[in-house]
């Protein structure tokens, strides 16, 4: 009888132990926080956001995210005290058991809520992703305290944003075109007014400050035919004349124009697409999913890829609105060929540098720190917009492929292209020697 009775004991013990360890495994999976990343990018698609706003709550988001994962883990460091301005995040009370993976979900939920224009979409998605965690076994006092925690740390955050001079820009003077040749203008087919010309007060995160990577200076302007700033729109023209099928691949794929108009006939209207920062977002995920990286890896790549993309939009429309340089299709149309067409619309923003060019650059350095050098992947990005896969050996080569793209797209001449990736290399190498996630040994 008393071998029965110890047999039962083991079994039921055994069983709420198994039961406990699954909710654990199954709640604790890399893909909650993937998909809620991918909520929130789907979120900016549909709010129409700008690359440096967008770059600007991939951070945020990314951030609150991390700290939440990361509690409770040792071999983790926080961002806090590294990071401009940001003070250490409440830590969870002792006796509250969380789930990490269900705290960081609410955390970059509730701080998403408060950064984009459909909140509903994200009170949605949280009905659905809470459900799923009840699903997955996770107690009900479990998901409350994760919930709490997850709020909490979204506050520390919001509270640390509302600090980096965003709200004051909105209220800034619109830019004023000039009417000096060698400045930008508005181009078609929306004549769309210039996108945050006031990006450069924003506070930085890592970087010492926005002047910090500034690049050399671009081609001095110039109509004459012997001049290099002459030749270089010559070399978008011909180029954009007799692209070749693999060139105007590469362009469309790395096109991710949040806002792009599109006329037929008397009718216009748009279409929204991943910003490029989105696109390294999701670059990012495929390669976390690559390497079944566990939830505090991915919390950790997002963090650092983000932060690097909120940089690099920071130091590079500083230089685009100090330089203020003419697009090629302005410049073309108005003194070589009045019927040039790029095959990309036109930004509505100064060239140089490029913003593909320099946070790709940052992006790429940043990626290779974290998964290594050679790193091979496939990106799938472009798909949902019906555009093909594209392979790459690196994020290097990949980096390379976005600079290079604008090239063919008509959009940007080589300067900014060349200037632009070694402003992002520089960028992203001082971001990941400077920047600390994991303890030694």
């Amino acid at each position: 009888m008393k071998h029965a009775v110890l047999i039962s004991l083991f079994v039921v013990t055994g069983f709420f132990y198994g039961h406990s360890q699954d909710w654990k495994a199954k709640s604790g999976k890399a893909d909650y926080l993937h998909r809620t990343i991918k909520k929130v990018t789907d979120i900016m698609v549909f709010d129409i956001y700008s690359p440096p706003v967008a770059s600007r709550t991939y951070a945020y988001i990314s951030i609150a995210g991390y700290e939440a994962a990361i509690q409770g883990n040792t071999g983790s460091i926080s961002l806090a005290g590294q990071l401009h301005q940001l003070k250490p995040v409440p830590v969870p009370e002792a006796d509250k058991e969380l789930s990490n993976t269900a705290a960081a979900v609410f955390a970059i939920c509730n701080t998403a809520k408060a950064l984009v224009i459909s909140e509903e979409k994200v009170d949605a998605f949280l009905k659905e992703v809470l459900q799923e965690f009840k699903n997955d076994g996770v107690p009900d006092e479990v998901i409350a305290n994760s919930q709490a925690y997850g709020k909490l740390v979204a506050a520390h955050i919001l509270a640390w944003a509302a600090g980096d001079n965003y709200k004051q820009t909105r209220s800034l003077p619109k830019y004023m075109v000039s009417e000096e040749p060698s400045t930008w203008k508005p181009t078609p087919p929306a004549y769309i007014k210039a996108i945050e010309p006031h990006w450069n007060k924003i506070r930085t995160f890592i970087i010492d400050s926005a002047e910090q990577f500034k690049p050399i200076p671009p081609p001095a302007f110039s109509t004459k035919k012997e001049s290099r700033f002459y030749k270089e729109a010559m070399a978008v023209r011909n180029v954009g004349l007799k692209l070749t099928r693999e060139q105007n691949e590469i362009a469309n794929f790395w096109d991710c124009n949040p806002f792009k108009m599109n006329v037929r006939g008397h009718v216009m209207f748009a279409t929204k697409k991943i910003s490029p920062g989105g696109h390294w977002v999701n670059i990012t995920a495929e390669a976390c999913q690559k390497v079944n990286a566990d939830v505090i890896k991915s919390a950790e790549a997002y963090a650092c890829l983000a932060i690097a993309l909120a940089d690099g939009f920071i130091s590079c429309w500083t230089e685009k609105y100090r330089s203020n340089v003419i697009r090629p299709e302005t410049y073309i149309n108005q003194y070589i060929d009045p019927n040039w067409l790029p095959l990309l619309q036109t930004p509505p923003f100064p060239e140089y540098t490029s913003g593909h060019s320099v946070v790709s650059g940052a992006a790429a350095v940043v990626l290779t720190k974290i998964f290594g050098d050679n790193f091979s992947y496939t990106d799938s990005t472009e798909v949902e917009f019906e555009l093909p896969p594209r392979t790459f050996t690196s994020f290097k080569q990949a980096a390379q492929e976005a600079a290079i793209s604008r090239f063919y797209g008509g959009i940007h001449y080589m300067p900014a292209i060349d200037n632009g990736l070694k402003e992002g290399s520089d960028l992203g190498l001082f971001i990941v020697r400077k920047i600390k996630t994991r303890k030694q040994g």
